[in-house]
C-alpha cells in the first residue's frame, strides 16, 4: 500500500492529497492500540480521560450527588429536600423586611420558585441517569476505544475544559449573589416562629441561603455541562466522519456503518435530555415573563436590594440553557452539512470512474495519471478558505449504485439533536425567539393598559 503524501504551502494554503488504491477506514488498528492520551513517565502535562472521570466522581460526592450506594443516595435526597425545598420555604416565611422596603420583597420571593424548580428538574434528571446508565455510559466512555485518535484526544481536552466552563458561570454569579446577600441580610430581620431563644438567626440564615443557592445553581449547571460534553463528542465524531468522506478511496460500507453509529448515539442523547430541555424551557418562559410582568407593573423603586436575586437567577438560568442550545444547534448544523460533503465525494468518485473508462475505451488505453484531480476550495471553522487538490483513486472503492444509495440515505437521515422528532436547529431557535418575543410584546401591552 502506497503511503499518503501531503504537502503544504503556506503562501496559498494549498494541500495535495493522493489517495491510495485500497479503501481507507475510519480508524485503523494502529490507532486502536494507542491510549487515550500518550503516557508520560516522569511528568504529565495533560490529564487523561480517567483522571477527569475521577474528578467528576469527586465533584459528585462534594455536591452530594453520589448515587453509587444506598447511603449516598439517601444523603443525596436528604440534601436536595433540605437545600432546595426546606431552606427557601423557611427563608420566605421567616425573613421580615422593613415596612419602607416591603413592596420590593415580592421580587425576592419570585426568584426562589424558578431556582427550586430548575434544581428539581436537574436533580431528578441526574438521579434517572445514574440509576439507568452510570457516569461512564452516560459520557459514552465505553465505546470510545472504537474511535480514532483524533476523537479520543479531542474528547479528553473537552473533559478537561468542562470544569472551566462551569467555573466561568458559577464564580461571577456567586460573587454577585454574595454581595447581594450581605446587603440583604444586613437590612432585614429574621424571626423563626415558636423559637424565642437569642440566636443569631441572620447569620445562620445567611449561610443557609447561600449554601442553598450554590447547590441549586450547581446542580442545574452540572446537567447542562454533561449535555454539552455529549454534544462535543458527537461534533468530534462528525469531524472525523467529514475527514473520512474527504478521502476519495473510502468504502461506502465503512462510511455507512460510521454514520449509523453516530446517528444511534444522537438519538440516545436526544431521548435522554429532551425532558430536561423542555422542562427548562417551560420554567424559564414562565418565570421570566412573570418577573417581567411584576417588575413593569410594580410602581415601587427597583434597586440592587430588592431585585438582585432576580437578576442573578435570570442570568444563571439563561446561561445554562443557552449552553445546551448552542451545543445542540452546533451538532445539528454539522449533521445536516454531511449531505453536501457526501454528494461531493460521490461526484469525485464518479468523475474518476468516468475518466478511467474513457481512457480504457480510447485507442491509447493508458491509465489516468495520478496527478489529475480536482482543486476543491474548502472553508474551515475559522472561515479561512484553502484549496485542496484531491487526486482520483486508481480503482473504485464502491460501485456507483452503492454510492448513490448512501447519498440518498444521508439526505433522509441528516438530523442531529431532536425534541420528540423536531430537529433542534437554527430554524427551531428562530421559532422559539419569535414566540418569546410575541409574549413579551403581549405583556408590554397589558402593562400599558394597567398603567
Amino acid at each position: 500500500m502506497d503511503p499518503t503524501n501531503r504537502t503544504h504551502n503556506s503562501s496559498d494554503a494549498r494541500i495535495t492529497v493522493e489517495i491510495s488504491e485500497r479503501p481507507t477506514s475510519y480508524s485503523d488498528q494502529a490507532d486502536r492500540s494507542v491510549p487515550l492520551l500518550p503516557h508520560v513517565t516522569h511528568t504529565r502535562s495533560k490529564p487523561s480521560v480517567f483522571d477527569n472521570l475521577r474528578n467528576f466522581h469527586i465533584s459528585l460526592r462534594w455536591w452530594t450527588l453520589d448515587h453509587s450506594s444506598w447511603i449516598g443516595k439517601a444523603v443525596s435526597y436528604l440534601a436536595f429536600a433540605t437545600l432546595s425545598i426546606a431552606i427557601p420555604i423557611i427563608c420566605i416565611l421567616s425573613v421580615h423586611v422593613p415596612h419602607a422596603m416591603a413592596p420590593g420583597i415580592a421580587f425576592y420571593k419570585l426568584a426562589q420558585i424558578p431556582e427550586s424548580a430548575h434544581a428539581a428538574i436537574a436533580f431528578f434528571t441526574l438521579a434517572r441517569f445514574f440509576h439507568r446508565y452510570g457516569l461512564r455510559h452516560l459520557l459514552f466512555l465505553d465505546g470510545l476505544q472504537d474511535d480514532s485518535l483524533y476523537v479520543r484526544r479531542g474528547y479528553a481536552r473537552e473533559l478537561d475544559r468542562s470544569f472551566r466552563h462551569l467555573t466561568y458561570i458559577l464564580l461571577p454569579s456567586f460573587a454577585v449573589e454574595l454581595a447581594h446577600k450581605i446587603i440583604f441580610f444586613s437590612m432585614v430581620s429574621v424571626k423563626v416562629p415558636y423559637v424565642h431563644a437569642r440566636v443569631p438567626w441572620n447569620s445562620i440564615m445567611f449561610v443557609a441561603v447561600l449554601a442553598s443557592w450554590v447547590y441549586r445553581t450547581g446542580v442545574l449547571l452540572l446537567v447542562c455541562m454533561l449535555f454539552r460534553l455529549t454534544c462535543e463528542l458527537q461534533i468530534l465524531r462528525l469531524e472525523g466522519f467529514r475527514k473520512l468522506l474527504e478521502g476519495c478511496g473510502s468504502d461506502a460500507g465503512v462510511i455507512f456503518n460510521e454514520h449509523m453509529r453516530i446517528k444511534k448515539q444522537l438519538s440516545v442523547t436526544s431521548h435522554r435530555y429532551r425532558v430536561f430541555i423542555i422542562g427548562c424551557l417551560v420554567t424559564i418562559t414562565i418565570s421570566q415573563l412573570g418577573a417581567l410582568l411584576l417588575v413593569l407593573a410594580s410602581k415601587s423603586e427597583k434597586n440592587f436590594f430588592n431585585s438582585g436575586d432576580l437578576v442573578v437567577c435570570s442570568a444563571v438560568q439563561l446561561s445554562g440553557f443557552f449552553m445546551c442550545l448552542m451545543g445542540a444547534t452546533r451538532i445539528t448544523h454539522r449533521a445536516q452539512g454531511v449531505v453536501a460533503i457526501a454528494t461531493r465525494w460521490h461526484m469525485l468518485m464518479t468523475c474518476a470512474s468516468n475518466a478511467r473508462s474513457n481512457g480504457l475505451d480510447s485507442k491509447n488505453p493508458e491509465p489516468v495519471p495520478a496527478t489529475e484531480g480536482f482543486l476543491v476550495s474548502t472553508c474551515g471553522s475559522d472561515s479561512e478558505t484553502s484549496d485542496t487538490l484531491i487526486v482520483f483513486p486508481t480503482q473504485d472503492a464502491s460501485p456507483f449504485e452503492t454510492r448513490q444509495a448512501l447519498v440518498t440515505y444521508l439526505q433522509h437521515n441528516n438530523g442531529g439533536i431532536t425534541l420528540f422528532g423536531f430537529p433542534l436547529d437554527r430554524g427551531l431557535l428562530h421559532t422559539l425567539f419569535a414566540f418569546e418575543f410575541s409574549l413579551v410584546l403581549w405583556i408590554l401591552s397589558k402593562v400599558v393598559v394597567l398603567n
